[in-house]
């Protein structure tokens, strides 16, 4: 007899269970249908750039075929929330103001990223490649620092991930945490023109300067005869025609270490571009890590550099941040020939005494 009472109540438990999660199912729904970001003040969202991404979303997004699917609008709000506030994805998953579950939230991430990824990136994320936009970028360069032909400046900078499942010792860094070291460029407005997330944190920043796309870009311009621009990077890449870095151990009042001043000051930027980055979209901040394979984690780097770009754009208020200061000491890997080696450190000369006149 009490056998029967217990099976009774415990099959009264399930149904009151599978009720309340019905209930919540509805809930959603509903909570989905009257989402609106639009009626939001403009203080807590820039429509434009709201508008913007919604419009791009919604044109490479299949047609809802179920009545219940998720909308272009509520996907977009909860992987905007997700990267602004650096939260976990269940998190974000179980909030009743988000309207999804943690399941439906992930399938609407992996679809957000491969739009964006797809048709946003390679637009919103390029090296400067007209001469009249290299001249755009060195004359502020120049107008501030003084160091003539600058169109960037580039740095590594680590994102925190999980460890992963295979090849786990690749990405577990000098700083004693596993993470993806990714290199930027930027420019003089905090812009983002190359962005490389797809190696380990145990690399070092020259090897993945070496092997990357905007050295090879970079190398290839400089064949072609265009010598008058280069970028700026720090002790821990190599000195080439076309990436000038500081003098090492230069002595006191030499002019060796007054170039590395105003090098150091111009170069700044990318480290407050770093900063700025994490800081508006906090998933990538130092003190979170991303749970997701390596791959998955690069993506969500790239789009939100590309997100970055789209914000300076429509003028989205920029975040304060500390600069994300990356000073790295080891000793960098050349690949480059003596002879240009020597045009790299003739360059540099010129700059420097121009500078001490």
């Amino acid at each position: 007899m009490n056998s029967l009472a217990l099976n009774f109540l415990v099959e009264e438990i399930m149904q009151e269970e599978e009720q309340c999660k019905n209930a919540q199912r509805v809930f959603r729904r509903k909570l989905r249908d009257i989402t609106n970001p639009f009626e939001l003040p403009e203080s807590l969202v820039n429509k434009s750039a709201f508008s913007y991404l919604l419009k791009v979303l919604t044109k490479y997004t299949p047609r809802r075929k179920k009545q219940f699917a998720v909308a272009p609008i509520v996907k977009l709000s909860a992987c905007l929330r997700f990267f602004a506030e650096g939260g976990y994805q269940t998190g974000v998953g179980k909030d009743h103001d988000v309207g999804l579950a943690q399941s439906s939230f992930s399938k609407v991430l992996t679809e957000v990223l491969d739009v964006f990824g797809t048709y946003l990136c390679p637009q919103w994320v390029q090296f400067p490649t007209t001469q009249e936009e290299k001249r755009k970028i060195a004359i502020s360069f120049y107008g501030k620092h003084k160091i003539p032909g600058v169109v960037g400046c580039v740095d590594g900078t680590h994102v925190r991930i999980i460890a992963p499942s295979e090849n786990k010792h690749l990405y577990y860094n000098r700083k004693g945490y596993f993470s993806l070291n990714v290199m930027l460029a930027c420019d003089h407005e905090l812009k983002i023109r190359c962005v490389d997330a797809s190696h380990p944190g145990a690399c070092h920043d020259s090897f993945i300067w070496n092997v990357s796309d905007l050295r090879k870009h970079c190398e290839e311009e400089f064949s072609g005869q265009t010598r008058n621009f280069w970028l700026l990077g720090d002790a821990g890449y190599p000195l080439e025609p076309w990436l000038l870095t500081p003098y090492r151990t230069p002595e006191d009042g030499s002019a060796e270490l007054r170039f590395n001043e105003i090098h150091s000051k111009c170069r700044n930027i990318i480290e407050r571009t770093n900063g700025v980055l994490k800081n508006r979209w906090r998933c990538i901040l130092g003190a979170r890590e991303l749970h997701y394979t390596p791959e998955k984690a690069a993506k969500i780097v790239n789009v939100c550099c590309c997100l970055h770009n789209i914000c300076i754009h429509f003028k989205v208020n920029t975040p304060v941040a500390d600069p994300d200061v990356s000073v790295d000491e080891i000793e960098s890997i050349s690949i480059i020939s003596q002879h240009n080696l020597e045009i790299a450190r003739s360059i540099r000369c010129s700059i420097r005494d121009s500078i001490a006149n």
